[in-house]
């Protein structure tokens, strides 16, 4: 026996009796359903409104109102919207029929009415009704799904980028350490080994982020051949380790600065040098970088990894750029990573209106290449690397600069990579120290956390930014995000909410530096 919250619930309106009862015979003969009669019009609106019906059969002739304005005032109101309608009707003429459909109905029954028509039509609709609900409320169970999958990804980007950042600017600085030369082997090792977890990491946080579309592109100047030279710098110790000659070459006709996300860019070379090396026992892996077409709005590169190593047969390459799929099972254990690399790489290129695609003879080495498409610059100068700017012990134009940042480790590492450059650094707990201290002093930049104790980064963004208007109009100090949160939109809430910039955790000192010049030369406009 169902239960009354899962029995359907029927209501039949005419101001016959004996109609309802050989209805409700009829029905209750195919289905348990619960079948409710009223002899009217205004009566049936009544019970309609006073309890949820799964299906309404409505005579159309009726003393009171009639079944169209019936209809009518069941569709003005919100609760009785969606339930399915049949028109009960001796009028089988096309004009009360459309009048009926206009109204709101889903179907009509000829009086003298066919039990078994009746049975089938009452059958179908009170399933299609069912069907739509569950679709509903699957949607809707979809989305809350999204979101806390949203939050969740949010959550772990942060928790995670968060000690990364403090590793990975703790090493920077051990860099600047006198250190002798087993120091500074093992010093590499750990260095390495921190940009080899930060890949993995990136990897399963862009795969989930891909799955819930949340990956977003930045859209920068850059320079191919800079950003081709880093990735051979990070990764030649570990082709060095292998005994592999590491090296590349650019095209000279390339345009020299592009617009476009270079971090992407990167993340695809070093997931396919990666592969290569891991792959390669003897000979060397080299990077190439050609144009395929260049004009005053696009320019189209392609980009090619060619290894000397053991190549892949053709059963192997079609498993290739799936998910969590690897050519052998046995290779994951030899070897190691994720089998996320290629998808995520598929997906990024995919995204850049590019293709990526695989040569390769088993025993013979491989060659991997993707294409991608980018913006042409119209900047005639060639950027220059801020990496040399660093290592040249370049000073910029001192600033004083307070540091909103509640993690002690993230604090001495910003604290330190700024100073480094000649600038004056005072630190803010959380949000409302933050507030306090730039009403109390004269700051040329804020850095600003987001997730902080007792006061957000955006909250204190937005104070700051209503003192502003206070106190001296039309003067805003810059205030940059400086953020473990990566996923879409992010960047759009913190400019909504007044900020200027933002630097993702876990940064590079390079990174600093360059968007430190860009709000030096900002500052000077």
């Amino acid at each position: 026996m169902k239960t009354a919250e899962f029995i359907t619930k029927v209501l039949i309106v005419d101001d016959v009796k004996t109609n309802i009862v050989k209805m409700k015979d009829a029905l209750l003969e195919s289905e348990d359903y619960l079948v409710i009669g009223a002899n009217s019009g205004r009566s049936g609106i009544a019970k309609a409104k006073a309890q949820r019906f799964d299906l309404i059969l409505l005579d159309i002739i009726m003393p009171d109102l009639d079944g169209f304005e019936v209809c009518n005032e069941l569709q003005s109101y919100e609760p009785t919207r969606d339930v399915p309608i049949i028109f009960l009707t001796s009028k089988n003429d096309p004009e009360s029929i459309i009048k009926g459909f206009r109204s709101g109905a889903v179907d009509y029954i000829l009086k003298p009415f066919s039990k078994e028509e009746l049975q089938a039509r009452v059958k179908v609709h009170v399933q299609l009704k069912k069907t739509r609900e569950e679709l509903i409320h699957a949607k809707e169970m979809a989305v809350v799904a999204a979101k806390a999958k949203s939050l969740f990804l949010a959550n772990m980007s942060h928790e995670i980028r968060t000690p990364m950042n403090g590793i990975m600017g703790m090493i920077d600085m051990f860099y600047q350490t006198k250190l002798d030369e087993k120091q500074k082997e093992y010093l590499k090792i750990i260095d390495v080994s921190s940009e080899n977890l930060l890949c993995i990491i990136n990897d399963i946080l862009d795969f989930s982020k891909i799955e819930a579309g949340q990956i977003e592109f930045e859209s920068i100047n850059f320079s191919v051949s800079d950003e081709v030279e880093e990735v051979i710098k990070v990764l030649s110790y570990k082709a060095k380790e292998n005994e592999l000659l590491l090296q590349s070459k650019v095209q000279e006709d390339i345009p020299k600065v592009l617009i476009g996300d270079p971090v992407r860019i990167k993340q695809i070379l070093i997931n396919l040098i990666n592969n290569a090396i891991k792959f390669t026992s003897e000979g060397s892996v080299s990077v190439q970088v050609v144009l395929l077409e260049t004009n005053d709005f696009t320019t189209r590169l392609k980009f090619s990894v060619v290894d000397t190593g053991i190549g892949i047969s053709e059963a192997g390459m079609a498993r290739l750029f799936k998910s969590f799929s690897q050519t052998d099972a046995s290779i994951t254990r030899k070897f190691g990573g994720t089998g996320l690399g290629l998808a995520i790489s598929k997906n990024l290129t995919e995204m850049m209106n590019g293709e990526i695609g695989v040569d390769s003879k088993e025993g013979e080495g491989s060659t991997f290449w993707f294409t991608a498409e980018f913006k042409t610059s119209s900047e005639k100068e060639v950027i220059e690397s801020a990496k040399k700017s660093i290592q040249e012990g370049s000073k910029q134009k001192e600033m004083h600069i307070l540091v909103a940042e509640d993690n002690v480790i993230n604090q001495r590492v910003a604290r330190f990579n700024l100073e480094r450059f000649g600038h004056k650094v005072e630190i803010a707990e959380n949000g409302i120290e933050a507030v306090a201290k730039f009403e109390e002093n004269n700051y040329d930049l804020i850095f600003m956390d987001i997730q902080m104790p007792e006061m957000d980064g955006m909250e204190a963004t937005l104070k700051i930014r209503e003192i502003e208007k206070a106190k001296r109009p039309g003067i805003e100090i810059p205030i940059i995000a400086m953020t473990a949160n990566t996923m879409k939109g992010d960047k759009e809430k913190f400019l909504d909410v007044g900020m200027n910039d933002y630097i993702g955790k876990p940064f590079k000192a390079d990174q600093l530096f360059s968007l430190l010049e860009r709000v030096i030369k900002q500052g000077k406009k």
